[in-house]
């Protein structure tokens, strides 16, 4: 399935104007289970962060989470990076037009090769690292740019199901290097390149995984049959839409023996 085709059809639908642009990123923080995991260990970090902590969104697609990230801390100064040049150049637009260009700079970067030594507080990667091979130098490279003390967060797909592929031709996402991680495999990776505290569990359990069938695989998949199914999504979500608000606020709220979906949180030794 072309899930990037769909996300880029979903993107210029909301990308009219700066207030369909933040509507279109509230929708993603309120369906998208992983936003509601990554928001909430956000929120508990910037308890430890300084009031002017430099940012890094790694491989920032949308720019939604750089955007909450923005606003998390007034002060905060992000650098979001990402591999596609007219998704930076449309990031660099709208944040140009909500008057954040001060404290929010989009570039291109391959985070193969991406370092910048000592410059990170926080560096977060979310549904990223499941498209790259090379995984080990980007956690390398990653570790070289966090400050002593920094800390990286990651969400990615698990080995129990979570890039939903299994070697099937007609997989959900065929965009994935790997059918996820392995979660003693993820936290070995991280240790070996240096972070201590290495902290890993599972999202997407029971709960989750039925609240991402109702609210994207299943919409998702409708769209790549028909684009005509646009007109039909405002009602279906008027159904679904509330049992997705329940089951994420269960799956947050539970801790998971298993999951399709990783959170994992590693330190930069101070």
């Amino acid at each position: 399935m072309q899930y990037d085709n769909v996300k880029r059809e979903l993107g210029r639908v909301f990308n009219r104007c700066p207030f369909l642009r933040k509507c279109f990123y509230f929708l993603l923080d309120t369906l998208l289970l992983r936003a509601w995991h990554v928001k909430r260990e956000l929120r508990r970090l910037k308890k430890t962060l300084p009031d002017n902590a430099s940012a890094l969104d790694a491989g920032a697609g949308f720019g939604q989470y750089t955007y909450y990230m923005s606003r998390l801390g007034r002060r905060w100064h992000v650098k979001a990076v990402d591999v596609k040049e007219e998704q930076v150049e449309d990031c660099n637009r709208f944040f140009a037009r909500i008057n954040l260009q001060q404290r929010v700079r989009f570039e291109v970067a391959d985070l193969t090769e991406f370092s910048e030594p000592e410059s990170y507080h926080l560096a977060l990667s979310v549904d990223v690292m499941e498209h790259i091979a090379d995984d080990t130098s980007v956690f390398e490279n990653i570790f070289r740019s966090l400050k002593p003390g920094g800390v990286l967060l990651i969400s990615t797909p698990s080995d129990r199901g979570g890039s939903d592929a299994a070697g099937h031709h007609d997989s959900f996402i065929d965009e994935h290097v790997r059918n996820g991680y392995n979660i003693d495999e993820i936290r070995e990776k991280l240790r070996k390149t240096g972070f201590h505290k290495v902290e890993a569990s599972y999202t997407y359990g029971v709960p989750g995984h039925l609240s991402w069938i109702l609210s994207m695989k299943t919409p998702l998949r409708l769209l790549n049959i028909s684009r005509w199914f646009f007109l039909l999504l405002p009602a279906y979500y008027i159904v679904v839409f509330p049992f997705c608000l329940l089951l994420n606020l269960a799956d947050v709220l539970m801790r998971h023996s298993s999951g399709t979906g990783l959170k994992v949180k590693a330190e930069k030794a101070g």
